[in-house]
């Protein structure tokens, strides 16, 4: 893959792990667009990945931080997972929380080495499903929609989530250029129809009674992956590009973006307190310790068996 500069430089990073939401209400639109660098690269230098393993976790991270930054709950949880069986990537999981995201990616090696340098998603995935959910802490409420893995990329797969899944139209564009020696830079839009209140209607419907949906997909689609991915291109110049023609285009306030893991030792101790004592022996080794390691960071903890005698004590008493 080829890089957006040149030699050792890494890109400028005023524009880069941002998301920026907009809003076009003469059209019945809103958007967002997004643009990760450092915050990305730290997420993938964490595992090493083959580059066709990291450039779909670059995307479903890019995908992750349009639809995480929708949230209006500051402290709702975004997740993104895509599971197969029998694929080359047996699964895949992304979140974001207040801004912080993190992902990993569980794949075959081996099979994955046989395969082209560039293969297809349904290479790699096979039949599988796209599962997006959103947890509002606040309220308490959880929504999930699921729906099968399919298209080209994970755009289109996230496309056709909200078509099947929320009745809303949808565009998703992704780009991303770079290589694990000299940085990756992902960039993203979303823009989505909103319905105008109407009870009890079909949202996918819009499409029929708003022509101007049409329009505005129209402008939307002539954005160029390059130009998402362009880290010195200021993710207020694309809106512009994309809509100065409009009456009006409301820009919310720019959110930043960070790579950051919610492991702990403490938890998984309780975690592990709770396996019968035989159970907890035959994990450990022959000093007593149980290592536990997180997916997501690749952080390793060594728990002794002492340790989770002292929990599961404090826990009786």
């Amino acid at each position: 893959m080829a890089s957006t500069y040149d030699g050792p430089t890494p890109p400028p990073t005023e524009h880069l792990d941002e998301a920026l939401g907009f809003m076009i209400p003469g059209r019945h639109a809103r958007g967002r667009v997004v643009r990760l660098g450092p915050a990305l690269d730290s997420i993938l230098s964490r595992h090493a990945y083959p580059p066709a393993i990291e450039r779909v976790l670059a995307e479903a991270l890019t995908l992750t931080a349009l639809l995480g930054s929708l949230l209006k709950d500051a402290e709702g949880q975004l997740t993104v997972q895509a599971q197969t069986e029998g694929g080359v990537i047996d699964l895949l999981v992304c979140d974001y929380r207040a801004g912080v995201m993190r992902g990993y990616v569980r794949h075959d090696g081996e099979r994955l080495a046989e395969m082209p340098v560039d293969p297809s998603l349904f290479a790699l995935f096979g039949p599988g499903y796209l599962a997006i959910t959103f947890d509002q802490v606040t309220s308490g409420e959880r929504y999930q929609g699921i729906v099968p893995l399919e298209g080209a990329s994970i755009a289109e797969a996230a496309e056709r989530y909200f078509a099947q899944s929320e009745q809303i139209p949808s565009l998703v564009r992704l780009g991303i250029v770079g290589n694990a020696r000299d940085g990756h830079v992902a960039g993203g839009l979303m823009i989505q129809h909103l319905p105008e209140g109407e009870e009890g209607r079909d949202r996918i419907h819009t499409r029929l009674d708003h022509p101007e949906w049409d329009h505005i997909a129209t402008l939307a689609a002539t954005l160029k992956p390059e130009e998402l991915s362009d880290p010195a291109l200021p993710l207020s110049d694309i809106i512009w590009r994309l809509f100065h023609e409009e009456e009006e285009v409301r820009v919310l306030p720019p959110a930043t973006l960070t790579r950051g893991c919610r492991c702990n030792p403490e938890h998984f101790r309780e975690v592990l307190a709770r396996f019968p004592e035989d159970d907890r022996i035959g994990m450990a080794d022959a000093d007593g310790v149980i290592e536990v390691a997180c997916e997501f960071c690749s952080s390793k903890y060594g728990i002794t068996l002492a340790s989770l005698a002292a929990v599961e004590g404090d826990t009786a008493a």
